[in-house]
């Protein structure tokens, strides 16, 4: 005769010590700007920052969303990505572009006497909140590469050393985490993901994902924007690879800084 094993009572301290544990891991990597993005708050003309937790779960949809969002279409992100260094914008290049466009304009107004005898400031004004735009931007994109994992009703992004992002495939816009200190969503536009944080001091960060038609390589573009002065955008592209089958090799070179390339190590074959 077999008795009945007893049953452990769920121990409910371990399992909210296990979400704290959980949530500090989502927060770390954020909290890490921090102390580096109070200057970049300052320029950007606001008096505070503080990091925004990234990524809880999506709501779960009811039955009637469920049969909705099963007959949307959404593009393979599905797979491992390693950025393609000699497509992608360089942060600097894409600066100096910015900030002589912007005293290119400055010049063409004060010589037609449009805008009055502070436009030559403003654009200096305008120039150094983009400077601090592109800072914000560099520090935000660094990720080498990165794993997206798929299903029928969610995206979501692995990113080393910070907060996945996570998406519903559902239509409407989602409100992914808010609190005191900003909020996060994500929507579809078309066959582009969106994900967006809104900063309560009017600074927006947007990364957009799109795949080309293929669907081998990906583009994500960065956004950072503000109010009064000109948004400040840094593209970067990434190629899906076969992680069991392929390695990358990285060269660094004195135009584009590090190069890297995919080669077959004969474990498999190439994508």
């Amino acid at each position: 005769m077999h008795h009945a094993q007893p049953q452990h009572p769920i121990d409910k301290r371990h399992l909210r010590e296990r979400h704290l544990r959980e949530r500090h891991l989502r927060e770390r990597p954020l909290r890490k700007l921090g102390p580096a993005l109070a200057g970049i708050a300052a320029l950007l003309w606001v008096s505070s920052w503080a990091p925004l937790a990234s990524a809880t779960e999506a709501s779960g949809s009811s039955a009637s969303d469920a049969r909705v969002q099963n007959t949307v279409l959404r593009p393979n992100f599905a797979g491992h990505w390693e950025q393609d260094y000699a497509r992608s914008d360089r942060w600097d290049d894409e600066l100096y572009r910015a900030v002589n466009e912007l005293q290119r304009e400055a010049v063409v107004r004060h010589q037609r006497g449009d805008g009055g005898p502070w436009v030559l400031g403003n654009a200096r004004r305008q120039a150094r909140s983009v400077m601090a735009k592109a800072r914000l931007a560099d520090m935000i994109t660094r990720q080498g590469g990165f794993e997206i994992i798929q299903t029928r009703d969610q995206v979501r992004i692995e990113r080393a050393d910070d907060a996945p992002l996570i998406c519903s495939t559902r239509s409407d816009r989602q409100e992914t985490f808010t609190s005191v200190h900003g909020r996060e969503s994500c929507a579809w536009e078309r066959r582009q993901l969106l994900f967006e944080v809104e900063l309560p001091e009017g600074v927006t960060i947007q990364h957009r994902f799109s795949l080309d038609p293929g669907g081998e390589a990906l583009s994500v573009l960065t956004r950072v924007s503000s109010q009064g002065a000109p948004p400040f955008d840094l593209r970067q592209f990434y190629l899906r690879y076969d992680k069991s089958a392929e390695s990358f090799r990285c060269v660094q070179t004195l135009s584009r800084g590090q190069v890297c390339s995919t080669e077959d190590t004969g474990a498999g074959v190439p994508r």
